[in-house]
Formats: C-alpha cells, structure tokens, sequence
C-alpha cells in the first residue's frame, strides 16, 4: 500500500468508485437486464480495475524508487511510462 497520504486517499477513493459499479452490476444482473448494458458495466469495472492496479503500482515504484524529479528520476520516469502504456 502507498506510503503517501494522498495517494492513499485517492486510491481509498478509487475503490469505493468501483464497490459502487460492482453493486450497480449486481443490481442490474438481478434485474435481468439486457446483456449489452450489463457487458458495458463488465467492461467499465474491468477498466477501473486495472486503473486501481496502475495506480498502486505506480505509487509503489515511486515510494521505491523515489520520484521521476529526483536523482536517477529518469529511469523512475522511463518505469511509470512503461507501466502506464501497458496497464491502461
């Protein structure tokens, strides 16, 4: 888990964005709605999953590694770019 408050917050807050689609799939599937909508807000959780994977992933490496500014933040830079490209 982040070190940073901030970040710790925002992730907290991320979490609670996607507990409220998952609740709203839930809800959709026990209604038996159709198939396309409920595929769309499968695709949706699935992408703000994978933003909350970056997002840790993201802070972790930069609570290792220190910030993308500091001394060798240019290979700190190079690693978030590359976690970004690949897991959004």
């Amino acid at each position: 888990m982040p070190n940073n408050p901030e970040d710790k917050k925002r992730i907290l807050a991320r979490v609670k964005r996607i507990t409220g689609q998952c609740e709203a799939l839930s809800r959709a599937l026990e209604s038996g709605s159709d198939c396309g909508p409920i595929l769309q807000q499968i695709a949706a959780v699935r992408g703000a999953v994978n933003g909350l994977m970056a997002e840790v992933l993201e802070a972790h490496i930069r609570d290792e590694f220190g910030p993308p500014e500091g001394e060798g933040g240019a290979k700190t830079g190079e690693l978030l770019a590359l976690v970004r490209s690949y897991l959004k």
